[in-house]
């Protein structure tokens, strides 16, 4: 049953068309992640949805009683609040009373000898019985603290601003709500806090409707997918491995009808051109019916983002960090680090909010100078540095210009010259746009402007820090490919785990404490590595209830042989993998049969993730069973 439905939904902004026609409905149970182009109007649709904003024309329902509550890029609080009351904020009758409760709590910390404070705080905790508010209370602080912020009763105006966001998105999940919107959740927020974020999501109840850029947060959250593409919204059943899936076969359909369409005119053109002889003794609808489909407006296939590969040549001497010390007032940031940057590195920086990681990246850069130590930069390197910030620019400075004061054209790899204008419009700055001023841009459109300014620079080493905030998924492919051809070393500082997944061969993890561990791998294998030590460590000191372990994998027997059931299932598991391999390959056959036809294609892929579960299941229990089979065996010789 859907708790909200919109319907023939049209916006505009000046000349854009935001939202053409567009209808959907959204069910109590759907996690929703929406996707797009930067500059396409995703920001606006999350603000329609959430009360905040209107449609030019179309309807958004609510069902009864249905509560939405909007977590914006940018959210505002009173500074003067303290944490706490922010979380608990609202007109609920719950939050109010929270409210109270905490200002009570904190007068009586203040003076503990308040006969009326002692009174009012007996007299609130009878109504948080009754409201069954202690559940709230306990959640909203354990959400806090799994979001870093421990000082619950410290102003906000005193945070920083990425300690402002986790407070923001406290108060989102805390607030009692049937559609929860998310304008995108993971900025500015570390690894761990966003994996802690994309399993705590994924647990809850309630509707979902997120925008976001990490594609393994959706791939793990969500269950639809929206795609808003020049006004329109295409739906996905799934995550988004399965949009990619689905897309492909939508844009395959289309390119399939317009080719028809085409072969259609060409052979009717023919026919019309053959004088009015011809065209008398034929019908007329067949003249009507050419005029028809030439009217037709194919729809339009999703746009790419291309640049070519261009820079300096580089020589052997890249950087080179020798003890290099950092530290600010009482804070080790760096402590004694040394690295030789290789030609054609590809480095992620890792680490929680706050370790240094744009420190580290500042001082390769050159940009700022260590404590003790030396950073040495090769006489043939030109950087190219894509801060986190944007680049102050005059609002009013046309599009064109921002990238002709960087250069008039660029040189790509195989010799080609390419003017800005040409680059611009590969990096989807159409022609109408690169004389607009850049203050009617939207955020992420100047993120992707200022990124496609630093790589028109050439640079022969590419110095990333966040740059997958605020860039649209298109253009995060993109850049990936352009990293994978990129003709020198490239050091990222990144939270987007399949950013660092999909370009990163070493990994730069700090630990807040001025340590630096050095892992060769990408993020996964850092992770997998991460763990395996931990797990060493751990194992070095086991528990006292080590050997009570429930888990089959583990326990200890005190007679080893299989059980009944553990022999069946060893002398069946090798054929039911060989059956569930055979099924596995005949469904990836029909996917490649039924590429063009997306609603099979949804079908076939879902057998095919389940067949890829059971087939893990059964090859890790073959496993389990053949080692356990051998210690049998090793049992009996003894």
């Amino acid at each position: 049953m859907n708790i909200l439905s919109a319907e023939r939904m049209a916006k505009r902004y000046g000349e854009k068309v935001l939202l053409d026609d567009v209808s959907f409905g959204i069910d109590g149970a759907d996690k929703v992640g929406l996707i797009g182009v930067n500059g396409t109007g995703k920001s606006s649709l999350l603000k329609i949805l959430a009360g905040l904003d209107e449609p030019d024309s179309g309807t958004v329902t609510l069902g009864s009683g249905v509560r939405v509550h909007f977590l914006p890029q940018d959210p505002q609080f009173d500074h003067d609040g303290t944490v706490l009351e922010q979380v608990f904020y609202g007109d609920l009758p719950v939050m109010r009373l929270l409210r109270v409760y905490e200002d009570t709590l904190n007068q009586l910390q203040l003076n503990p000898g308040s006969a009326a404070a002692q009174k009012q705080l007996i007299r609130l905790q009878s109504q948080m019985d009754e409201s069954d508010a202690w559940n709230l209370e306990h959640e909203a602080k354990t959400i806090l603290t799994q979001l870093g912020i421990t000082d619950m009763h410290s102003k906000v105006g005193t945070l920083s601003g990425g300690q402002r966001k986790r407070v923001a998105m406290a108060r989102a999940l805390i607030q009692p709500s049937d559609l929860l919107v998310l304008d995108e959740p993971t900025n500015h927020i570390d690894n761990e806090t966003v994996a802690w974020l994309e399993s705590y999501l994924a647990r809850r109840k309630g509707a979902l409707f997120m925008v976001t850029h990490d594609r393994y947060f959706l791939d793990r959250v969500v269950n639809r997918i929206f795609e808003l593409h020049n006004g329109h919204i295409y739906t996905y059943q799934g995550n988004y491995e399965a949009f990619l899936e689905g897309k492909m076969a939508r844009e395959e359909a289309a390119r399939s009808t317009e080719e028809k369409r085409q072969n259609f005119l060409r052979n009717e053109i023919e026919w019309i051109r053959k004088g009015p002889r011809a065209r008398g003794t034929k019908q007329k609808a067949r003249t009507d019916r050419y005029y028809e489909v030439l009217e037709q407006t194919p729809e339009a296939i999703g746009e790419t983002v291309a640049i070519s590969t261009a820079s300096t040549r580089l020589g052997k001497s890249v950087v080179e960090l020798h003890q290099v010390v950092k530290a600010f007032a009482d804070k080790q940031i760096v402590n004694g680090f040394d690295y030789i940057v290789q030609r054609n590195d590809r480095i992620g920086i890792i680490g929680p909010n706050g370790a240094g990681k744009s420190t580290l990246l500042r001082m390769i850069a050159g940009m700022e100078l260590p404590d003790s130590g030396e950073v040495r930069i090769g006489s043939t390197v030109k950087m190219g540095y894509f801060a986190q910030e944007h680049e102050a620019v005059d609002s009013d400075t046309r599009v064109i210009d921002v990238i002709r004061e960087e250069a008039e054209y660029v040189e790509t790899a195989d010799g080609e010259r390419i003017r800005a204008t040409q680059m611009l419009e590969r990096f989807l700055f159409p022609a109408s746009l690169q004389w607009t001023p850049v203050a009617k841009l939207s955020g992420g459109e100047r993120r992707r402007l200022a990124l496609l300014k630093t790589l028109m620079s050439a640079p022969n080493v590419l110095l990333l820090d966040e740059p997958t905030n605020d860039l649209d998924i298109p253009t995060l492919s993109v850049l990936e490919s352009y990293i994978d051809d990129f003709a020198g070393a490239v050091i990222a500082v990144s939270h987007d785990r399949y950013f660092l997944d999909r370009v990163a061969d070493k990994i730069f993890a700090l630990d807040g404490r001025g340590n630096i561990e050095v892992y060769f791998g990408n993020y996964t294998d850092y992770l997998e590595r991460a763990a395996s030590r931990t797990h060493a460590d751990d194992s070095k000191e086991p528990s006292p209830d080590s050997r009570a372990d429930p888990n089959p994998h583990t326990r200890v027997r005190d007679t080893l042989k299989f059980t009944f059931k553990e022999q069946k299932e060893y002398d069946e598991i090798e054929g039911l993998i060989e059956e569930t391999e055979t099924a596995l390959q005949d469904v990836i056959k029909q996917m490649e049969v039924h590429a063009a036809d997306h609603v099979r294609l949804q079908e076939l892929f879902a057998q095919q993730q389940a067949f890829e579960s059971k087939l893990e299941h059964l090859l890790e229990r073959w496993t389990y069973l053949s080692e356990l089979a051998e210690e049998i065996e090793r049992s009996k010789d003894k």
